[in-house]
């Protein structure tokens, strides 16, 4: 087969990794990739989000199956597209990606179909919304109403932090059309984790579980990000939890999508919160998480091409995948400003020195090439991943290599996955 995959982060690194070793891959395409990527991967230079010009390339190369990793393309409808063009793509129809790209139409399906979630409320008027904080109380959440890659989420501690999350959102426009409506929604305590399912419209298969680190210090402090490391499995997602979060969650999304005429087909990442009272759904995404997706990538044992197929043609019930028993983390390096202004163009030097641990495996998230030199493009710019025999022996040996990189621009958590 020839594959494109579509994207340019630390997840379609890792999914472009994990694909090419597919014995059912003659030839791999990656759009727009990074410097990472070049390894697995040929780099086109075709932006995620140019449509026409990702369905052009894919008629000219006579591409098979096309991955779409970011949530962009898909809610641009890269997958219609492609499929009117009788290309098989993995990943939902624009239709199917508002459970993503719309937090106000996720919260109001999560009520029609019964789904445990926080109580919420929407705003389009900034007094309004402030009004009714001040009548709640703090802590609170305010998010955007559409994608602000990773950065529209804001837990406010009090009152004032709410308020100026309010006037980012609706007086500032600091998220554009994506934050021209809010959805204010109660704080939820208790612990976060990742799960992921792949899903064929109907059927619904679970992946290994997964948790992630959103805040971009050390403690769980400072704003959030799209993600500062992750581990897998995560100790909390016992099988009899999975089995509420199937039964709860992932079935009732699945038909409540289907009666609504918006058949989902691809991943959906569901980001939990575990309360006292159970497992709540706090959001869906329409993609695999980043950098949940590094931690999965590095523990499946099977080939995930198979899989992702039969996602698109219906028949996930044929397909089983088995994974390590080892644990796996994640510990994202970002660029210094982030998930402000990154500082970018700096160099990177060192990751040959880690690539004699087999057990390791760094994905590139924001990177290029100028002629030798790796240079840091981005935001999130790596996500060095290990396997380990326990959580404890993954940790060490990611933070082992992370010390051996000489990026002094660059920083990162020191306690992924150290609770």
């Amino acid at each position: 087969m020839r594959v494109l995959v579509v994207g340019s982060g630390g997840r379609e690194h890792a999914l472009a990794w994990a694909i090419s070793a597919s014995p059912l891959v003659d030839r791999l395409f990656c759009a727009p990739g990074n410097a990472g990527i070049a390894e697995e991967a040929e780099c086109i230079a075709i932006g995620a989000t140019d449509i026409k010009g990702l369905v052009r390339f894919c008629r000219g190369e006579r591409v098979d199956f096309v991955v779409v990793g970011p949530e962009a393309p898909l809610v641009l409808g890269l997958v219609d597209a492609l499929e009117v063009e009788g290309i098989a793509a993995f990943g939902p129809s624009a239709a199917a990606s508002a459970i993503e790209a719309s937090k106000a139409f996720a919260k109001d399906l999560f009520v029609r179909a019964q789904i445990p979630t926080a109580a919420y409320r929407r705003f389009r008027d900034p007094a309004a919304a402030k009004a009714f904080i001040a009548s709640h109380g703090a802590p609170i959440v305010i998010k955007a109403d559409g994608l602000a890659a990773g950065k529209g989420v804001v837990v406010a501690d009090d009152l004032d932090s709410a308020y100026q999350a309010v006037d980012a959102a609706l007086v500032e426009r600091r998220f554009s059309a994506a934050g021209l409506e809010i959805v204010v929604e109660d704080f939820l305590a208790g612990e976060e984790a990742s799960f992921h399912a792949l899903v064929d419209g109907k059927d619904a298969l679970p992946l290994a579980s997964a948790q992630d680190h959103k805040r971009v210090g050390d403690g769980d402090i400072g704003p959030n990000t799209g993600g500062m490391g992750a581990f897998s499995p995560s100790p909390l997602m016992t099988p009899a939890i999975e089995g509420i979060v199937m039964e709860r969650i992932i079935f009732p999304a699945i038909t409540a999508m289907r009666r609504e005429g918006r058949v989902f087909k691809g991943v959906l990442y569901a980001g939990l919160m575990l309360t006292e009272a159970g497992p709540m759904l706090l959001e869906f995404n329409a993609r695999f998480g980043d950098p949940e997706c590094q931690v999965l990538m590095m523990r499946l044992m099977s080939d995930p091409l198979p899989a992702l197929i039969a996602a698109r043609d219906g028949v996930l019930k044929s397909v089983d995948l088995r994974w390590h028993a080892e644990s796996a983390l994640c510990v994202v390096m970002a660029a210094n400003g982030y998930p402000g202004e990154p500082q970018s163009g700096t160099e990177i030097r060192g990751l040959d020195a880690t690539g004699s641990d087999p057990k390791v495996k760094i994905f590139h998230a924001g990177t290029r090439r100028d002629d030798r030199r790796l240079i840091a493009d981005g935001g999130r710019v790596l996500g060095v991943t290990a396997l380990g025999s326990d959580l404890h022996r993954a940790r060490d040996r990611a933070y082992a290599a992370v010390d051996r990189i000489q990026w002094p621009e660059g920083f990162f958590r020191r306690d992924i996955g150290r609770r």
